[in-house]
Formats: C-alpha cells, structure tokens, sequence
C-alpha cells in the first residue's frame, strides 16, 4: 500500500457508503503488476466485520458461461428460495442446476440483483471481483448490469480489470485509474524486498523497468547480482513491464525441478484451482506429491482449499512458455482426470485444445455442450463449443451444419465478424444445395443486424427464393422477414422494395401443414395489401388479426403479436389493436423477455396516445429508457415520437422527431419508420396551428401508401391542414383516398374519422350531419384522442356559424378531454377557441405539483395499482430495496404514510 493514500482514502469512503445503507460501484483499472488485487485484498480486510465474496475471471474460463458469475453467487444461492419465480427458475437454469428455456440474460440479471441485495440486507455486502477482463461474456454482461442498478442497499461492487482492449463490459461505471508509483515511493519499496540488489547500477536499472509497477519491483530483483547491458531505448512501456515480469517469474520457474515445472503447467492449464483434480492429473502422469514442495518453497504457488498461483501473470507465463506439445498432452490429461458426468462441459473444452486432427467423437463432445451452454443463455460459450466441434469434423457434409450453427450462435451473441468467419467454412463444405441456402439466408440476417436495410433486403429476398424448392416453410418465414426489412428501407439503391418481395411471397405456398401458421396467416395478409391493394387485403388481415386474438401460447403469441397488432391498426380495429399489444406486454412481462419487451412496450404507448391516456404512456416510455439504457440498446422507440407530439410540446418533439429522421437517413431507410416520424411531425403542426408545416409533413407520411397505418393516419392530418389553408383541391384528393381505405374497414373508427375530415370541406347541414356521425361513431371507439378533435373541430364550425351556445358546449367537451388528456397544444387551441365565444376560461387550478421525479412518478403509480415492491423491481430493474427506498421518498414528499393513500394522493 505504499504511495496508495488517495486509493485507500477512496475505498475507505466507499465501505463508510455501504456501512451507512449506500449502494457502491467501483471499477479499478490499470497494467498487470500495478497493484489492483492488492486494493481489492486491503478493501475485504476493511471489511472483515461485513460479508465478502470475491471472484475472479480466468483466461481458460472465458468462454464458459456463468463461469465467473456463479463463483461469486454460490455462497447467496441458499437465499434464492426468496425470488420471484421466473427470476429463480432463470438464475437456476442459468448455472446448470435446472433445465429449463434459455434464460433472458436480463432476467438474469434481476434474479443476481435480488440475490445480492438479500444478502446485502442480513450484513452488509462486499463483492470483489479480480482479473474481470477475464470474466466470460455473459458474466461481465450481468455483473455491469446489476452495477448499474444498485443504489439504496449497502453492497459494494468493485472490479480490478486491466484497461480495455476491444469490450469494455465496465465502461461508464465509477473508475480509478491506477498509476505507477513514485520514484520516491519506488524507491522505498524496492529497499523493503529481502535481498534486493546491493549495487546502485542494477538498483537504477530495476526503477527503469519497473516504471513504477510495485510486482515489477518486487519481482524484478529476484537473481539480479550483476549489472546488465544498458537500455539505450530508453524506460520500457507498460506492456514490456509486464514482459519482463513474466520473464523474471520464468527465470523462477527454470531453475526448479523438471516434475514441478510439469505440475506448475498442469495447474495453469486447470482454472478452478481444484486440488484433488491436480493431484489425479499428477499422479496420471507419475508426478510424486514431493512435486508441490517446491513451487510453495519459491512462493510461486499457495495451497489452501484451491490451488492458486501467486500472481495472474505466472499463471499466463507458464501456459504460454510452454510447447504446443506439452500444452497438448497436459489437456488431455486434465481431460481423462475430469468427470464427464459432474463436469462434461470442461472435459470436452480440454479435450478441444488436446486435439489437433479430426476426431467425430470429440466433436460431438463439443456440439453437445454448445446445446447446453444455448440452453443456459450463453450465446458466446456455444459458439466457441461449436466452432471448435466444427473444425474437428472430419466430414465435410456435418463440418458445414456445425459451423453454421456455430456461425448462428455467434450472431445471436452480437459477434456477426465472427460469424461471417464462421458462415464461410459452412460455405466451403457445404455439400447439398439445403446447406448452401440455409448459409445464405444467415448471410442475409448477419447483414440485417450489421449494416443498413437496403443490402439486407437484397439478401433476404435472394434467401427466401433460394428456400423455395427446399424448404416451403422457411422459404416463408424468410419473406416475411424481408417484407419487415421493406417496409422500413423504402426504395433502396437496389432497386427491390416490398412489393418486389410481396410479389415473390405470392407465388409460395403453404407447406404440408394442414392448417396455415401464423407466420402463413400474416404473410398472405400483408403480400395481398402490397401487391392488391388495401381493399383487397382487408378480409385476409381480418382473418390474421382474429386467429392471433385466439392464441394462447407463449412463444406464438412472442413472435407475431406485433405485425398482428399493426395489422389490426392497418384495418382501424382498435379493440383488436388494444388487446393484442396488451397481452404482448403482460406476456413478455410475465417470462422476462426483456429483449422483446421495448417492441411490445412501443406498440402499447400508441395505443395509449390514441385513447388519450398521455400519463400512461409516458409512463411507457421512460420503461422503454431504462430497458435501452439496462441493455445499451439503440431500439428506435417510435411511440415516443407520437407521444411527444400529441403532448404538445414544441421543441423537445420537433428535434425528437429530426433525430429519428437523420438516424433514419443514416441508414439508408426511407419507409415507415420516416412516415411514422412525419405524422408525428404533422400532428404536431396541426396542433399548433401551423398548418403550412403540418401539410408539408403529412404530404410526406402519406406519399408512400405501402407505409401502412403511418401513410392512412397522415392522410389525417392532410385534410385537415390543407382545409384550414384553403387548398381545397388538395383536400379532397386526400379525402376521396381516406374514404377508400375507411369504407373497405367499415369500423367506427374508420368511418368516425372519415366523417370529420369530410365535414371539413363540406357546408351547412351536410357539415353539421357528418360532425354528428364523427362523434357519435367516436363514441364507441376507444380512440379518445380523434374522439377529442372531433369535438373541437365541430365546435369550431358551429362558433363560425354564430352558433356561440352550441360550440361552447363541444368546445368545453374538447377542452375538458385535452386537459385530462396532458395534450397542452390541443388544450391551448380549446381555450383560444373557447375564448372566442366569448366565455372566460379560468386557468387550470389544482394543488401545487410535487416535485416527484419521473422514476418516483412511475413507482408510485405502480405501488398505487397494486404492485408490489418485488413486482415494480422486476418492471423497472431496481431491487425491491430500491422500490422501497423510493417509496419512502414519494410519501415524505407527498405527505403521506402508506400505499394505501397513493390513490388519493396522485
């Protein structure tokens, strides 16, 4: 700890935090050697009145799943009887200890934070976590994501990691940077080591390299007696440091006994530390127990429970230093003394670097534990199981679906480099025009989740097509997955655009399935309304919307509840469109698939927005925020674009909506993401009473019919804003279209808003009669918001009409619903109508707002609807603690005691 007073100082204050009932996040960074483990070890000793469990990564173990993660868990799992039960049943599954669906890696992530912070609650909590560059994918990606969610529980994370070179799983969380010593304190420390060297020029030459490391200081004296060459380079770099402090350790290791130096392999090649393995592996190869004596004696090796190396870098010096054929039969050894039935996973993993020719029966070693890591929710670990399995198969037709279940793999790790690497040897050994196809349509989906739509739609077609005579169903599946890549690229520089793949998707059938699928059902839905028309579409996306409402099961109701919700929105069904986005919600709720949960979310929000419920759907929102900030996701959450419109608020929506569009461009899309974006816009406008500008927009949204329910509802805001500007020619071009598409609906809500927009144009009793119809057809809808302009615009005619008593009357109506609504820019436009009428209209009076912030907001709603702390934790990725920490929070500011006045008080 010499020269280390301001790092002590800051975990010192960092354990006063956690003593005190604080959460604690700490990531400590810097080069081998320079002292991070022995914080971590200073910080449990501060500790030792508290719980501490420590953890650590391991290079061998990087692409186990859970390796890491478990390690630090194990000693809290007695207390996951407490979780929720999806939360358990994931977090089980998850380390091997149930079967069960592939965990969500955030539900993971849940279950952790609960468990730790229920251990947190008994005594305060400590975890340290050393050489987390070395930590498995899916362990660092759960430890960052319970860092980032901790705050009102007295555990501490901190994390001794190495600076990043590629994925940085820590980057953004609290950091200290550790530098190298003084030459004051390295000097001092360099005097404390027995025997250091007494002659000045080895003294002076030692301080050289070491740059201030303190393991480099301690190590480098070691057998240095005579002066050596100087270093007419100058002082060396941080990574030569730790080159010649592994070759300082090797130097060690060459002057012990030959058996010791093969026991000191065994043990670097064998992570876990595990004793009794090193010892079967030993006495396999006929290593005395005399062997151990040595390596102890250097200080090289400590022996208590586990067998640990004294430092990291001894342990990668002596892997390293070794021959590719010691390395070879140390595995193989390590394989034959590991138990296929307690550990198959790391026998086979030996056995992978023990081979270098094909052997089928390791392979299938291989493969086999790729389906369990998948099973796990260890995208990465499978891929690195199969891609070895891969390239051990000696034959070329089962080399090519390994490596394209490994290439698969990869991607759904979020590694499609890799996975092109993958995709081309499944390519080059593919022996049957099914491989080959099922090698393109990859190729299709990597360049779909890594570059823009255009080229991916280029390739999905090309897939599906391919698929056709080999593979009907997936053939379809395929179209429907580029018909999703159209509608979003718009007209791609390639020249193909959804009617392209509509029209491909046509000529297919179903596949020897008697009954049609879901995925059959949509397809022929929306290729019918691309290619014929939206008349023609309409009976055939009724019929997908219906079987879709009948559906119960889980994963169907995952996978196409958004189209089918879109689809019904397409046909103006809006209690279709409610239920379907709600149960997609509550179900991906219900199993925490959280990766499908801002989709279901942004279709909710909506569906919110329409029926005028603004605060619900803001509330919505800031859900979809935290899950994209909890999974660094970049999901373009379109709802909140029509949120931000209708709630009126001029410049925050407008740059919301221009940042949508350029991210839009960016990529090359110009279909119904930039539609949804312009009707937002147009909404907007309309609201405002710029109707120059919200024609400009609608015109856009509208221009392309094939962007669905965006280019319908633009049609919307066109009439109007071309009404209130006397472009009547162009109004009615657009109300002759709207009319088109809400006969052939026939809903309430169809033929509601085609009755007002055509009593914008037209006069006297003919206006009066269609104004009529609109709100009394609005009635029965649940799309409030279109039921409050038609209110609005009725009473704007019957004020021009002189008709005061009969406006105010709708007026106030309009007026009361925006208000309740949060629609500001509506309201505004009811008030100065209202105004006009010559009634006075009083400002909105009510308590003083509390100062709730948006997260307290959204708890204290949830507690108020019945949730309970573990329920809105699960929902919001907090712990329950944290929920009741925000509670107390909201009543004290509220004035309240409990839960059960929340309803009043909000």
């Amino acid at each position: 700890m010499r020269g280390r007073r301001h790092e002590r100082d800051t975990l010192a204050a960092l354990a006063d935090a956690v003593e005190t009932g604080r959460s604690a996040v700490l990531v400590l960074r810097g080069e081998a050697g320079i002292g991070k483990s022995a914080l971590l070890d200073h910080l449990a000793a501060r500790a030792a009145g508290h719980r501490v469990a420590r953890g650590a990564g391991a290079e061998s173990e990087m692409e186990l799943p859970y390796a890491g993660l478990h390690q630090l868990c194990a000693p809290f799992l007695d207390l996951a009887t407490r979780l929720p039960g999806p939360q358990r049943q994931a977090l089980a599954t998850a380390f091997g200890l149930s079967t069960g669906p592939p965990p969500d890696r955030f539900m993971v992530g849940l279950a952790v934070l609960g468990l730790l912070t229920d251990a947190a609650a008994e005594k305060p909590l400590f975890c340290l976590v050393d050489d987390a560059q070395w930590l498995d994918k899916v362990s660092a990606q759960t430890l960052s994501f319970v860092a980032r969610r901790m705050l009102a529980e007295p555990l501490a994370m901190v994390f001794a990691t190495r600076e990043p070179s590629g994925r940085d799983d820590f980057a953004n969380l609290p950091e200290l940077t550790l530098q190298g010593l003084t030459n004051a304190d390295a000097r001092a420390l360099l005097d404390s080591v027995p025997g250091n060297p007494a002659d000045e020029q080895i003294r002076e030459r030692i301080l050289a390299e070491a740059r201030g490391n303190p393991l480099a200081l301690l190590e480098l004296p070691q057998g240095r007696t005579n002066p050596g060459p100087t270093d007419a380079l100058g002082l060396p770099g941080p990574g030569q440091v730790t080159g010649r402090i592994e070759r300082s350790y090797l130097d060690r290791v060459c002057t012990l006994p030959a058996d010791t130096r093969r026991l000191l392999l065994i043990a670097a090649a064998e992570p876990i530390g595990d004793l009794t393995l090193l010892r079967r592996a030993t006495e396999r190869v006929g290593i005395g127990p005399g062997a151990l004596g040595p390596a102890v004696a250097a200080g090289l090796l400590d022996i208590g429970a586990l067998v640990r190396f004294r430092h990291p870098l001894l342990r990668s010096a002596v892997y390293r230093s070794a021959s590719l054929t010691d390395l070879r039969e140390t595995h193989r050894v390590l394989a034959e003394v590991t138990d296929r039935a307690l550990d198959p996973d790391r026998r086979a993993w030996h056995l992978a670097r023990a081979t270098v020719r094909p052997d089928e029966a390791i392979a299938a070693d291989l493969e086999a534990a790729g389906g369990r890591a998948m099973s796990r929710g260890g995208a990465a670990a499978a891929a690195a199981f199969l891609a070895h399995a891969a390239v051990l198969t000696p034959q070329p037709r089962r080399k090519a679906t390994r490596a394209l279940a490994a290439a698969e793999a990869k991607l759904r790790a979020g590694a499609p480099t890799a996975a092109r690497e993958l995709l081309a040897l499944a390519e080059s050994t593919a022996a049957d025009e099914h491989g080959r196809a099922r090698a393109a349509l990859l190729r299709a989906h990597i360049a779909f989740a890594s570059s823009h739509a255009g080229p991916a739609l280029t390739a999905l077609l090309a897939a599906a097509r391919r698929l056709v005579p080999l593979d009907v169903d997936l053939a379809r599946e395929t179209f429907l997955d580029a018909l999703s890549a159209a509608m979003f690229a718009g007209r791609p520089a390639s020249g193909t655009d959804v009617a392209d793949v509509a029209a491909a998707a046509r000529q297919t059938t179903t596949g020897a399935t008697n009954e049609p699928r879901h995925v059959d059902l949509l397809l022929d839905a929306l290729s019918s309304r691309f290619t014929d028309g939206y008349e023609a579409a309409v009976d055939a996306s009724r019929a997908a919307v219906r079987e879709l409402r009948r559906e119960t099961r889980t994963e169907e109701v995952l996978r196409w509840s958004w189209p089918a919700s879109v689809l019904a929105a397409e046909v103006w069904d809006d209690r279709a469109w409610s239920e379907l986005s709600a149960r997609h919600v509550r179900t991906a709720r219900a199993v925490g698939a959280l990766a499908e949960l801002p989709l279901a979310l942004n279709s909710r929000v909506v569906v919110h927005v329409c029926a005028g419920e603004l605060e619900a759907a803001a509330l919505l929102t800031t859900e979809i925020a935290t899950i994209q900030a909890a999974a660094d996701s970049s999901f373009t959450a379109y709802g909140t674009l029509t949120l931000a419109a209708w709630q009126g608020h001029d410049r925050e929506a407008a740059e919301l909506i221009r940042a949508t569009m350029d991210g839009a461009a960016d990529r090359g899309e110009t279909g119904v993401g930039v539609a949804i974006a312009q009707r937002a816009l147009a909404v907007l406008h309309n609201s405002l009473g710029m109707y120059a500008e919200a024609l400009d927009a609608a015109r856009e949204a509208s221009r392309d019919p094939r962007n669905l329910v965006a280019a319908n509802w633009a049609l919307v805001e066109l009439v109007e804003a071309a009404a209130r500007l006397g472009r009547h020619e162009e109004a009615e071009r657009a109300v002759a279209e709207l009319t088109r598409i809400t006969d052939a609906a026939g809903t309430d809500w169809a033929l509601g808003v085609q009755a007002r927009s055509r009593a914008l144009l037209a006069q006297g009793a003919e206006a009066e009669a269609l104004y009529r119809e609109a709100v009394e057809r609005l009635e029965r809808t649940l799309v409030h918001s279109e039921l409050a302009r038609a209110h609005l615009v009725y009473g704007e005619w019957l004020r021009r009409e002189n008709r005061r008593g009969d406006a105010r009357h709708h007026l106030r109506t309009a007026h009361a619903m925006f208000g309740v609504f949060g629609a500001e820019a509506f309201t505004g436009h009811a008030v100065r109508e209202l105004r006009a009428t010559g009634e006075t209209v009083a400002s909105r009076a009510g308590a003083a707002p509390t100062s709730l912030t948006a997260q307290e907001k959204q708890i204290a709603q949830l507690a108020r609807d019945g949730l309970t702390n573990s329920e809105i934790g699960a929902q919001l990725f907090l712990s329950p603690h944290t929920v009741e920490w925000h509670l107390r929070k909201v009543y004290a500011k509220l004035g309240i005691t409990s839960r059960r006045q929340l309803h009043t008080a909000l």
